[in-house]
């Protein structure tokens, strides 16, 4: 399998740190962030690597360049305006050609393992894609995930607001002592997902959310099989986050 990476922002929630360096970049125990994702990636045999960058590009390319010292290879292509995450992974289509891919922002950490437990359970069934989800998050920070009996996704909300809540949970889509499936930030497709990210437009953020055109596969019928990430799972979104990785990694 191979995998694509997002990795084009600059993450503004950094402040200074991320001056003159793309958060992915950032260390974490003494190396970059997207360093631990490559290597465990490379641990389940996903070798062949796509990184979309955007700010700093070439602080990315130079570390990484082909990929050879890391025991993978790597492939480039730049974002060249940063409009949101819906947008960004048709930089890797041509790369992505009729394979399934594995899609990960360059800010999330997880346990190498992660990956082969996504890929075991994607291949569990007739999917066309899978996302990874985690409980008892600030749903309001990111997805909310909604699935069925099967735990195949129903519907996905981005951010939803206060009165968005209140308004799921009036509809019954929230209820009460049920886990809140907050979106981790880490999937695999098969390549139809590019079909539905080309229809997107722009929220009222000004954005195109990736979350958008997964949200129209569903609705459009296709199988997305979700999956609780067990143990571990960081996503590095501010320098407090980053203080406490470097306490306790």
């Amino acid at each position: 399998m191979k995998a694509v990476i997002l990795a084009a922002g600059k993450g503004t929630r950094m402040r200074e740190l991320t001056n003159a360096c793309p958060k992915p970049m950032l260390s974490v125990q003494g190396k970059p962030i997207l360093q631990h994702i490559i290597e465990g990636l490379g641990k389940h045999q996903i070798k062949e690597i796509f990184i979309v960058t955007g700010f700093r590009a070439e602080v990315i390319e130079d570390y990484f360049r082909t990929g050879s010292d890391f025991g993978v290879r790597i492939e480039y292509g730049r974002q060249a305006i940063q409009d949101g995450t819906g947008k960004a992974p048709e930089v890797a289509k041509q790369f992505a050609g009729n394979e399934t891919f594995l899609l990960t922002y360059g800010d999330i950490l997880v346990k190498p393992e992660t990956y082969g437990q996504m890929i075991q359970r994607f291949e569990s069934g007739q999917f066309s894609g899978l996302v990874t989800v985690t409980g008892s998050q600030d749903v309001t920070l990111g997805g909310l995930n909604f699935f069925d009996d099967a735990f195949c996704l129903k519907r996905l909300v981005e951010k939803p607001g206060a009165a968005d809540v209140e308004e799921l949970r009036r509809s019954g889509w929230l209820k009460p002592g049920e886990t809140a499936w907050y979106n981790a930030g880490i999937y695999i497709f098969r390549p139809v997902l590019f079909e539905f990210i080309a229809g997107l437009r722009k929220t009222s953020r000004g954005e195109y959310e990736l979350t958008d055109a997964i949200n129209q596969m569903a609705l459009a019928g296709h199988r997305i099989a979700g999956m609780e990430i067990a143990g571990r799972w960081v996503d590095v979104r501010d320098p407090e986050v980053l203080a406490q990785l470097e306490e306790n990694c």
